[in-house]
């Protein structure tokens, strides 16, 4: 159920921004300008926004509502839940769960720096060299030192067994050294920050750091960085990774096998400089902005995405009933010449493999797999027009092109499994059988899927009339009738798009959606397999039951988003209204 999986981020993104209401925006412990020029990954967190804000912004104030409190007591019982936990001496009641998030009223900054230099020498030639985590946490502990120091205590607490403490000094600043037979932690409080690494290289370089001590270049300093910059200001969370060291994290460049390290080349994984971006909030919006920059010449992981269209052909699908529509173009002759790119590499058993499948697939369908892609136009999506969200109402769909080649196609990959065909007007309307089976007596056939075929698309739904419907609503009204609504959204973007959402939240059924998803949840828990399983579900549901679905028209409007690709790279842009 996707507005599920919709929501279930949401909330945690809600539940990330909001546990409470009394700080402001503040800097960041460590800005991009203090970390070392090696860094491959940070993300900042500039603390809960005002208490102004909070009232303004949609997800704010839905958090804030009373009639959302259930949503808020399930996370905190999801996350108290675990029956292991429970045992624990350590595991936290509600109000110490619901007092320790108010840590993330502070600012704080997480990263990871590489190891400098080659790994040190196994002892033995068959040893592997020392595993290496470049984590680090730096935290503004202003005003939660009492606080932060309970938190740090009952995770010490919390593990199975008890830590070796020892007290030394790093860069100037008396630290503590945490031992564990798991691994070694370092912990130090200097000035209003605390800083904690695992490895103690990281450690005294980001001390350094924090108290105005270190020497060298920075990460402000870098290309990639400036590169990335103007996707990173004025967020309240900002993120930045480096794509091609995301090889130096997997492991040790003297001990990474050869296949692996053919396989960073084969897909040209340095094309792919940096995947960086932030979130703001703008009034009532909540904006996620973000892209994946590098050089999107042909031959790279850019081959993947479309360049886009100005009006993709299944627009005309979209009428004023619409709810839901998610659009997204791929490049699939793309996608194919990467994957054998990466698998089909010289010398090794995928290639013999990927060969193998490659002529079996072309055996079967008669064609070049080139060809068959040649008949799609890479374009896939949904619609539901459905208010109560109905599985039975949602329609999919296909670009394609040629309709004569690709009907043929159709025919021979589902051969047996299409029951009947008919066409009306420029329309060719089939059904599927999904399952089946064979006895004495025949072929006996069910669960049929239904399938209907444009000159530009290939729809499909699980019910004939869905299809019947949404073709006839395009018919009469065409694309002049989108909502005005989706227009304006539309509008914001691009001309070129090769993806495009938009859900009108104000026009679902939450009533009825609700009474639907604790049906299924119900169904769920007496099918359970498992104790666990059949708790989750009997927890989804009591949710249901109890929140009050009023609560989410009266703060949320609208979903929207779109992606589009340009020479810089791959860019994408959500709202959340």
């Amino acid at each position: 159920m996707r507005l599920r999986l919709v929501f279930t981020r949401i909330s945690f993104l809600v539940a990330l921004i909001a546990p409470s209401a009394g700080s402001v925006f503040a800097q960041a412990p460590l800005e991009p300008t203090q970390l070392p020029s090696r860094t491959i990954f940070y993300l900042l967190w500039c603390g809960t926004p005002t208490g102004e804000v909070r009232k303004t912004n949609s997800l704010m104030s839905l958090w804030d509502d009373p009639d959302f409190a259930p949503v808020r007591t399930a996370l905190a019982n999801a996350m108290m839940s675990d029956a292991k936990s429970q045992k624990e001496k350590s595991s936290l009641s509600r109000e110490e769960l619901a007092n320790f998030a108010t840590l993330l009223d502070n600012p704080f900054t997480i990263g990871y720096i590489p190891r400098e230099g080659a790994a040190p020498k196994p002892a033995t030639p068959n040893a592997k060299p020392p595993a290496w985590n470049g984590m680090f946490l730096v935290y503004d502990r202003s005003g939660k030192e009492e606080l932060l120091s309970k938190a740090v205590l009952r995770m010490r607490a919390g593990g199975e067994d008890i830590p070796t403490l020892t007290d030394i000094t790093v860069a100037g600043v008396k630290a503590l050294k945490v031992e564990r037979k798991s691994g070694t932690n370092y912990w130090a409080e200097t000035g209003k920050y605390a800083v904690s690494a695992t490895e103690p290289a990281v450690f005294e370089e980001v001390l350094k750091r924090v108290t105005g001590k270190a020497t060298g270049s920075s990460l402000a300093e870098l290309a990639v960085y400036r590169e990335a910059k103007p996707l990173l200001s004025g967020g309240l969370v900002e993120f930045f990774l480096r794509v091609p060291q995301i090889k130096d994290i997997a492991g040790d460049a003297d001990s990474t096998s050869p296949y692996l390290k053919m396989l960073w080349s084969s897909i040209h994984l340095e094309a792919l400089h940096v995947f960086a971006g932030h979130i703001s909030l703008d009034g009532t919006r909540t904006r996620l902005l973000g892209a994946v920059l590098g050089d999107t010449t042909e031959g790279t992981l850019f081959d993947i995405w479309s360049a886009g269209q100005k009006q993709p052909q299944s627009f005309v699908y979209v009428t004023p009933a619409t709810i839901y529509y998610n659009e997204s173009q791929f490049d699939l002759q793309g996608i194919y010449n990467t994957l054998k790119r990466a698998l089909a590499q010289p010398g090794s058993n995928t290639a013999t493999l990927v060969t193998s499948v490659e002529n079996s697939v072309e055996t079967r369908i008669g064609m070049t797999l080139p060809d068959a892609f040649a008949l799609t136009s890479g374009e896939f999506g949904t619609l539901q027009s459905s208010p109560a969200l109905q599985n039975d109402k949602k329609v999919y769909f296909l670009g394609i092109r040629n309709k004569p080649d690709a009907l043929k196609l159709m025919r021979t990959i589902f051969s047996d499994k299409l029951t009947s065909e008919h066409n009306e007007g420029d329309i060719t309307y089939l059904k599927i059988s999904l399952k089946g089976n064979q006895d004495a007596k025949g072929v006996a056939q069910w669960n049929f899927y239904h399938l209907a075929m444009t000159p530009n698309l290939l729809l499909g739904a699980s019910k004939t009339e869905t299809l019947q419907t949404a073709i006839a609503q395009a018919t009469s009204s065409g694309a002049a009738s989108l909502p005005k609504s989706l227009q304006v959204a539309r509008s914001q973007f691009p001309d070129m798009l090769n993806g495009f959402s938009y859900f009108d939240l104000q026009k679902v059924d939450w009533p009825a959606l609700q009474q639907q998803w604790a049906a299924q949840a119900a169904k769920a828990a007496t099918s359970a397999k498992s104790n666990d399983d059949e708790r989750k579900a009997k927890q989804w549901k009591e949710l249901l039951l109890n929140v009050n679905p009023a609560v989410f028209p009266r703060h949320l409007h609208s979903i929207t988003g779109a992606s589009w690709k340009d020479a810089t790279g791959v860019h994408f842009d959500e709202w959340v209204d």
